[in-house]
């Protein structure tokens, strides 16, 4: 009997990576088809690690950055955003610990030559592609090299940055001179961030090149924990506010024999992607390390003396944002034995496009002036609107639902007579006859 229960799990693990796996195509099809999400460098056969982001999902990145801003930045009177340098001195790198400590562990396979990360294999010691045994495992750094100015030796080398927090250390004094803050307070930054991965994988997951939204809170270690807490709880707030799943996100407690050489305390916020459970941000206690390898400190004016102040650090990616939300949203509906209809159920403050404006007919002039405009009035109240005559109506629907429109318009021969339009509704496919005048209120009050 155990017997039998063993095989019946194994063979439901099977199962399950294989309804997983046959997901991630499904999403990395519809980015591609849809214009969310392209190949870097594709025409040229591409180039691993890097993506190119089309025109939904560059409104989708947009979205999700501005909600970011919205709430970690304008919202706030202790905050301060910068937008600092990709390269920086070399010697911001070498205080940081970067130069010595950023690396991963890198084997190559005895037979085929391939390169993997150690600690990523399928099964120790031996090769993903052909079975083969591996190397032992050397230190690879992670950072990109480049050179600056026109001569090129040892003094010109700089990186591309890594990450995008040293930024906002080194600028900690600018700050301060510019605006006097007293503790705590924090400093935010959107930006790209370059490593050198030895193996990306998973779609945007894990990438060369990506994009990062970061805080450095800074604070007295005294009561650290209390400021560790509330940040924890403000970032459950935003990924509830953008629509990603709360039950499909978990705390890992960061071992201490784990934890980077900057943190005390660390807490990975995982997700259930397809692929399985990984991180998809971060909240560190990085205590005065970086200020003290800086040699940066505080003068605090009321107590007229000086300190190091620690930090609180939430990191967010972007990416790995872009893609909990597909993944998380994604819906097929089976309307029928053969067909089904693919649909991402964003929340509408986020989704790329807000509403599509379609005349009924596209062959009928007094139709299609008449939608263009509603057209124009919902574009120059919501900016995020399409207008789409590409098809019949339930192509156009279709095409709608799979890159998550909450709301499609449609102008008909009634509207004409009664200035009347019908509005369908992505989730349900209910369809609601108002009066034109009422589209704006409509959909102000649902996105609310």
């Amino acid at each position: 009997m155990r017997e039998v229960i063993r095989l019946l799990v194994i063979k439901l693990f099977y199962k399950m990576q294989e309804i997983n796996e046959n997901l991630m195509e499904k999403i990395i099809s519809l980015c591609k088809r849809r214009g969310f999400i392209y190949q870097g460098s594709e025409i040229y056969g591409g180039l691993a690690g890097t993506w190119d982001y089309g025109p939904l999902g560059v409104a989708l990145k947009n979205n999700v950055k501005n909600s970011w801003w919205k709430k970690f930045v304008d919202s706030r009177c202790d905050m301060y955003g910068i937008d600092a340098a990709i390269i920086m001195s070399p010697e911001v790198w070498k205080a940081s610990g970067h130069v010595d400590t950023f690396t991963d562990p890198l084997v190559e396979c005895t037979k085929c030559k391939r390169r993997f990360r150690e600690d990523q294999l399928k099964e120790h010691g031996k090769c993903d592609f052909c079975g083969a045994s591996v190397t032992t495992p050397k230190q690879f750094n992670m950072m990109f090299r480049t050179q600056i100015g026109a001569v090129e030796d040892s003094s010109s080398t700089v990186y591309l940055r890594p990450e995008t927090a040293q930024g906002m250390f080194v600028n900690f004094k600018n700050i301060v001179n510019s605006f006097h803050p007293r503790l705590p307070f924090g400093m935010a930054q959107i930006g790209k961030a370059f490593r050198n991965e030895i193996t990306p994988r998973d779609f945007v997951f894990r990438s060369r090149e990506f994009e990062q939204m970061e805080i450095e809170y800074f604070i007295n270690p005294i009561g650290w924990e209390k400021y560790f807490e509330y940040w924890r709880d403000e970032m459950f707030e935003w990924m509830d506010s953008i629509g990603l799943e709360i039950s499909k996100i978990h705390e890992l407690e960061v071992d201490k024999n784990d934890l980077a050489h900057y943190s005390k305390r660390t807490i990975d916020f995982e997700f259930d992607f397809p692929f399985g459970r990984k991180e998809l941000y971060g909240l560190a206690y990085r205590t005065n390390f970086d200020l003290s390898r800086h040699k940066i400190d505080y003068q605090d004016e009321e107590n007229k003396t000086k300190i190091t102040p620690h930090v609180i650090e939430p990191t967010f990616g972007v990416d790995r944002t872009i893609l909990a939300l597909l993944s998380g949203s994604y819906r097929e509906e089976q309307l029928t034995d053969v067909e089904v209809r693919p649909y991402l159920a964003f929340k509408p403050s986020i989704a790329p496009i807000i509403c599509a404006v379609s005349p009924l007919l596209k062959n009928k002039p007094e139709l299609c002036k008449y939608a263009e405009l509603v057209y124009g009035k919902l574009k120059n109240e919501f900016g995020r609107v399409m207008y789409d005559d590409n098809g019949n109506i339930g192509k156009r629907y279709r095409r709608q639902d799979e890159i998550g429109t909450p709301w499609c318009i449609v102008v008909d021969f009634d509207t004409l007579a009664d200035n009347t339009v019908t509005i369908r509704d992505r989730d349900t496919g209910e369809q609601t006859r108002i009066n034109k005048e009422e589209v704006i209120p409509y959909i102000k009050e649902r996105i609310n």
